[in-house]
């Protein structure tokens, strides 16, 4: 059971860069399919050296550890892209 954890959070932690890649990518370009898929592999990649099988009930937690991970590294993305103006204090408003 604690095999099962310590991969779903090592799929949504793989799954961060490349949301963040994925969100810095034109969609459906070669870069941003890339983004997407290539993690499956490596996640099927975790599973099968942990020892998990494919189980229908297992499929829930990947996911959403994989969606979690996507959605979070582009929302980083977003954060980093953004170019903040000045910053004024609000005794400069006088």
């Amino acid at each position: 059971m604690h095999s099962l954890w310590l991969v779903a959070t090592l799929v949504f932690l793989v799954n961060l860069p490349f949301g963040f890649w994925r969100a810095s990518s034109r969609r459906y370009s070669g870069p941003w399919f890339l983004a997407i898929h290539a993690p499956v592999a490596l996640s099927v990649g975790l599973r099968l050296l942990v020892g998990i099988r494919f189980m229908f009930a297992t499929l829930p937690l990947f996911v959403g550890a994989f969606v979690l991970g996507q959605s979070l590294g582009g929302r980083f993305w977003a954060l980093s892209s953004r170019t903040p103006g000045p910053r004024r204090l609000p005794e400069q408003d006088r």
